[in-house]
């Protein structure tokens, strides 16, 4: 049973499934004490962001076939180690977050009021929205 709570103090709704992210891979943001980089935050990545984390060296975009990684592409969801987010941010290209689907530990690091800055409403299936 999954006790995670979202930043508004709900129920954790899914972040993403096509690709599945999560640290436990189950499209929810959840965390526990083996997930060590915090993988709380549901952002919708964007083009800016995936390049700024290439250049980190954590490439998010390249398929990894081996681990069963598409690479992700503008537009997906996928739940972010709240360092990386906080770095994106200080770099001027933090992505957008869906707060339903992000974690109460993420506030652990990042202020509530900086989420809600970056808070956007998408769909699970962002096809819907074309």
């Amino acid at each position: 049973m999954n006790d995670d709570r979202n930043v508004l103090g709900g129920e954790l709704a899914p972040c993403g499934t096509d690709p599945v992210t999560g640290f436990y891979r189950d499209g929810t943001c959840s965390t526990g004490p083996d997930d060590l980089g915090s993988h709380t935050v549901c952002a919708v990545v964007t083009q800016e962001f995936l390049a700024q984390q290439r250049e980190l060296g954590n490439d998010l975009s390249t398929p990894r076939p081996e681990f069963h990684f598409p690479g992700l592409r503008p537009g997906d969801r996928w739940c972010v180690v709240a360092a990386r987010w906080l770095q994106a941010l200080e770099a001027g290209v933090a992505p957008p977050v869906v707060l339903e689907a992000t974690n109460a530990q993420a506030t652990q690091l990042i202020p509530l009021e900086t989420l809600r800055k970056y808070a956007v409403d998408v769909p699970p299936d962002i096809r819907s929205l074309t």
